[in-house]
């Protein structure tokens, strides 16, 4: 594992700015210690800086993660985030957008979210901007972009798409055969 460059680290931090704004510092100094990102081939790991320290002592090729794997670097060169990363994430977030129960397992089968699926969405939502998409019960479910800024969401018709599907909880299942 080594720590990012300035391209990638740019590239990270643009991506979860898009998610949570300007908390990006409290997710890296957090109460519990500091914590880093580090590349491992092509997977970005959020880590405890203690225990990163504890895993320097390993030669590289020995080590095949630590920490939570928090996206991947395409070979296209962007930063896609992983569903593993929602859980550091969805305290932070500042676009959210609510699901009705109905629609809740049609965006777990990787589906976008139409407006007759909508609950909600929060105030002020920008256009193209990343949401965490949560369940009526206040359940993170995955992530997101909006297709609309909030006032245009106001008068869309129901099957106009404000939630482009991005990750959510489902991957599990559905990836199982690819991890096997």
């Amino acid at each position: 594992m080594r720590p990012l460059d300035q391209k990638e680290t740019l590239m990270v931090f643009n991506k979860l700015k898009n998610y949570i704004g300007g908390n990006i510092r409290v997710l890296l100094e957090r109460p519990d210690g500091l914590y880093c990102f580090r590349l491992q081939r092509d997977r970005i790991y959020y880590v405890k800086e203690s225990i990163m320290k504890f895993a320097a002592n390993l030669p590289r090729d020995s080590v095949m993660s630590l920490g939570v794997c928090f996206g991947k670097i395409t070979k296209g060169g962007r930063f896609l985030l992983h569903i593993t990363a929602l859980e550091f994430l969805h305290p932070y977030c500042m676009n959210k957008v609510w699901l009705r129960e109905s629609a809740e397992q049609n965006f777990m089968y990787g589906n976008h979210v139409l407006k007759s699926g909508m609950a909600r969405i929060s105030e002020n939502t920008p256009k193209y901007a990343g949401l965490i998409v949560f369940s009526s019960k206040d359940i993170p479910l995955g992530f997101g972009v909006s297709a609309k800024a909030t006032a245009e969401c106001r008068h869309a018709d129901p099957m106009d798409i404000v939630c482009f599907h991005q990750a959510d909880i489902g991957e599990y299942i559905r990836n199982e055969e690819e991890l096997v």
